[in-house]
C-alpha cells in the first residue's frame, strides 16, 4: 500500500520528465538543438502545489489568483472539470479587457511559460499572464507542477538566441535571486521581471545590459 508521500513523490517524477520533454520541443521551436534548454534543469528543484478554491457567495468580487507570471520556468497545470483558468493572450487582448477562459480537459495539460524561462530565452518564448477565477457553486481544485533549474543555476539565454535583431533582453540572474526577489521584495504580478531587472540593475550599478 502506498503511502500519500509516495504518489506524490512519483507523480512529481513523472511530471518531471514530461516538463523535460517539453523543453525539447520549445528548443526547436527556436532553432536550437532538442536538448540544449534540457540541461539548464539538471539536478533541478520542481514543486508541485494542490489549491483548493471554496465556492463564494458571490465570486465576481472574490479573488482566487489575481493576475500573474509564474516567476518559475514551466508550469503544468491540471485542472478539474469546475475550471476557472483564465489567460490574457496578447496586449490587444489587455486593451480590450479580453481575459479568455481555458477549458478543462481530463486528457491534458495546461503549459504556461514562466518568466525564467522567458529569460532562458532571451525572451524569445514570452510568459504568460493568466489568473483563477472562482465558482459561485461548488469547489474548485487544481493541481501544479513548476519545472525550476538548481538554486545556484546561473539563467544566461543560449549564444544562439542573442543577436542583432535580439539582443540581451535580461541580465543574468541565479534562480535563487529571482526566487528570493519574489518571497521578499516583490509579490508576483504581471510585472515581476521588470520590478527584479531594475532592482538587478539598481543592486549592482549599471543601467544597460550592453556588458552582457
Amino acid at each position: 500500500m502506498f503511502t500519500c508521500r509516495e504518489v506524490y513523490q512519483e507523480y512529481c517524477d513523472v511530471m518531471t520528465r514530461l516538463a523535460l520533454d517539453v523543453t525539447e520541443v520549445l528548443a526547436v521551436a527556436l532553432g536550437l538543438g532538442r536538448g540544449e534548454l534540457r540541461g539548464f534543469f539538471a539536478d533541478g528543484a520542481p514543486v508541485m502545489r494542490l489549491t483548493h478554491y471554496p465556492p463564494a457567495r458571490q465570486p465576481h468580487l472574490t479573488r482566487g489568483t489575481g493576475p500573474h507570471r509564474d516567476p518559475t520556468s514551466l508550469t503544468l497545470l491540471h485542472q478539474d472539470d469546475v475550471g476557472g483558468l483564465q489567460v490574457l493572450p496578447d496586449d490587444a487582448a489587455a486593451a480590450a479587457g479580453g481575459w479568455r477562459a481555458v477549458r478543462p480537459r481530463a486528457d491534458a495539460f495546461v503549459v504556461n511559460i514562466g518568466d525564467t524561462f522567458a529569460a532562458l530565452t532571451n525572451g524569445r518564448h514570452a510568459s504568460c499572464l493568466h489568473r483563477a477565477v472562482v465558482n459561485g457553486r461548488v469547489a474548485r481544485r487544481s493541481l501544479t507542477f513548476f519545472l525550476n533549474p538548481r538554486l545556484d543555476r546561473v539563467v544566461s539565454p543560449p549564444p544562439a538566441l542573442v543577436d542583432a535583431a535580439h539582443p540581451r533582453a535580461f541580465p543574468d540572474f541565479t534562480w535563487r535571486e529571482f526566487l528570493e526577489f519574489t518571497q521578499r521584495h516583490y509579490r508576483s504580478d504581471t510585472n515581476t521581471m521588470d520590478a527584479f531587472v531594475a532592482w538587478i540593475k539598481q543592486r549592482n550599478g549599471y543601467e544597460s545590459l550592453d556588458k552582457y
